[in-house]
């Protein structure tokens, strides 16, 4: 039995051409709104997650990385969605305390096996380590960006938390791939 063929769909739409975007209720807004510049920042730090899974060797990071991304994925669902329902709707994109709990266990493990830090250092080391910077920077910029943006609209309570968190996880990150690969930290 033959299967029918795949029908592919245009990777381009033409929709957004005259400077507007679909949200996921299928309404249009500006690409400058600012619901569309904060799911922006989180989609932004997600690529910069793949950046670092490419550069990093160890399989527990990049496993770590992969489901990061899935919730950020989540994060930004929820922030493209005006009438908060994407979360009952979809399983995948709903938000719990677990994500909490389960980014500050591995930050937990991560950090008890690094040197007790007493100074500030410089981000940068090896190539992972500086993706892992970079993405902590961007990290803290979409938590900004959040919170900007739920001084006027619903946002789900525990996006915030979740990006603080993840920003501490990203750092310990960096100084693991550094401390893995004999890199000393360049303290300021």
């Amino acid at each position: 039995m033959t299967r029918p063929p795949i029908r592919r769909t245009k990777i381009y739409t033409r929709g957004g051409d005259k400077g507007q975007t679909g949200l996921l209720d299928g309404s249009r807004v500006s690409k400058d709104d600012p619901r569309v510049a904060t799911y922006g920042d989180v989609d932004e730090l997600t690529a910069l997650l793949g950046l670092a899974r490419a550069e990093t060797g160890d399989r527990a990071t990049q496993d770590l990385l992969r489901q990061v991304q899935r919730d950020l994925f989540a994060v930004g669902a929820q922030l493209a969605d005006r009438k908060a329902r994407v979360g009952a709707r979809k399983a995948k994109a709903a938000l719990a305390p677990p994500l909490l709990e389960r980014l500050e266990r591995a930050i937990d493990a991560l950090d008890a096996g690094l040197p007790a830090l007493s100074f500030f250092i410089l981000p940068g080391g090896t190539r992972a380590a500086a993706a892992l910077h970079l993405a902590r920077t961007v990290c803290r910029r979409a938590e900004r960006s959040v919170v900007a943006f739920a001084r006027q609209h619903a946002v789900d309570p525990l996006i915030v938390p979740y990006l603080n968190r993840l920003s501490d996880l990203l750092f310990v990150l960096a100084r693991q791939a550094n401390q893995a690969a004999g890199v000393a930290e360049d303290r300021w």
